[in-house]
């Protein structure tokens, strides 16, 4: 007979890629320093509020009680008019990253082979990146930036075989900033076969001024093996919300609704998102408001001998190597908190005005500015 006592005590256990994935590192809070506003640049948030009418949809909410629509019906109807597309290719998600991550779910892992999938992006990019891949059962292939922070997109094409399911773009390119030319993105498609899913990350494609970034949305309408990822987290400021979506064919449509997680996009969400969008010209002023900043910011870091890469998000990129930890030391001394990335960089969201200029003084006085 088997007693208590004769049961095995041996801990549960997670699937093995778990301890070898890395770890999501969220921005930081900032430090609280006497005499100074607090103020944190490290998580790329919207500094400014959602638009007043956002606020006003949302703020009666009661039926917390009810699920909400499953399709977001509403926001994709909202969206397909926005965007001049058919709203069957709309898949919504939480966020651009949970819209992603029903991508990866989709079109990447392990099949009955037992031969993983492989998914190529850049690297440095998006830190979830390599997480999503490889929690899908895929395996994550980094190809390095160039020097100046772009894709290497030659060499990404290099890097695509016939396990290559999945290829992401990021662009602008988190956390370094540049964005890719709709050219380049052209002549990269015309190199990859067309069985192989391209995602264009773009989730910071409000804040984008250069006139030869490409438009994720045109290049969609011209292949059906290309997906572009938004979200109303950054330019709308609806980060706390989680809404974000995905455009794509219906080749690729009909199996994302199969994987995609019920439920995502709360009714809260679906109302703030649409509104947003039918007060866009509002957005708009707010958005070029951080523009404005944000090219204060780069030209104040140039003159003072800064090598800044093309910045084209709400941020901007510091090559600062093995200096990182001591730059981010000096940050929080100002009760400023940056992201950090151990031994290559620092990225600084733009933020309040205020903050702007203190991390621009912390710039100026920093003695290995180049």
């Amino acid at each position: 007979m088997t007693t208590q006592n004769s049961v095995p005590h041996d801990p549960v256990q997670p699937r093995t890629i778990i301890g070898r994935m890395p770890k999501y590192a969220a921005g930081k809070p900032p430090t609280e320093v006497p005499g100074l506003t607090a103020f944190k640049l490290s998580s790329n948030e919207n500094p400014l509020p959602p638009i007043p009418a956002v606020l006003d949809a949302i703020r009666g909410q009661i039926a917390i009680n009810r699920y909400p629509d499953p399709l977001s019906t509403k926001l994709r109807n909202a969206l397909a008019e926005f965007l001049s597309v058919p709203a069957a290719d709309i898949v919504t998600g939480a966020g651009s990253l949970g819209a992603l991550t029903q991508i990866l779910s989709t079109f990447a892992g392990q099949d009955d082979d037992g031969v993983q999938d492989e998914v190529v992006f850049a690297w440095r990019s998006f830190e979830a990146y390599p997480i999503v891949v490889q929690t899908a059962g895929a395996l994550p292939v980094q190809v390095p930036l160039l020097e100046d922070g772009r894709h290497d997109l030659e060499a990404m094409a290099a890097a695509v075989n016939e396990r290559t399911s999945v290829i992401l773009l990021c662009t602008p390119n988190n956390p370094t900033g540049p964005i890719l030319k709709r050219t380049e993105i052209l002549d990269f498609i015309a190199k990859v076969p067309s069985n192989v899913l391209i995602v264009i990350d773009e989730a910071y494609q409000e804040f984008v001024r250069d006139e030869e970034a490409v438009d994720g949305i045109d290049i969609y309408r011209e292949h059906t093996n290309v997906v572009v990822l938004r979200t109303f987290s950054k330019a709308h400021g609806l980060a706390n919300l989680r809404v974000g979506y995905s455009v794509a064919h219906p080749e690729v449509t009909d199996y994302l609704r199969v994987a995609a997680t019920m439920f995502a996009v709360s009714s809260i969400a679906e109302d703030a998102a649409v509104t947003s969008l039918a007060n866009y010209d509002q957005v708009v002023e707010r958005v070029q408001r951080i523009v404005d900043e944000r090219t204060r910011v780069v030209a104040a870091l140039k003159d003072s001998g800064w090598n800044v890469p093309a910045a084209e998000g709400n941020f901007v990129w510091l090559p600062l190597g093995e200096k990182t930890a001591e730059f981010m030391a000096l940050a929080d001394e100002q009760a400023l908190s940056v992201r950090g990335f151990a031994g290559e960089g620092v990225r600084v969201s733009i933020g309040e005005v205020e903050a702007n200029t203190r991390f621009i003084e912390l710039c100026r006085n920093y003695p290995k500015g180049s």
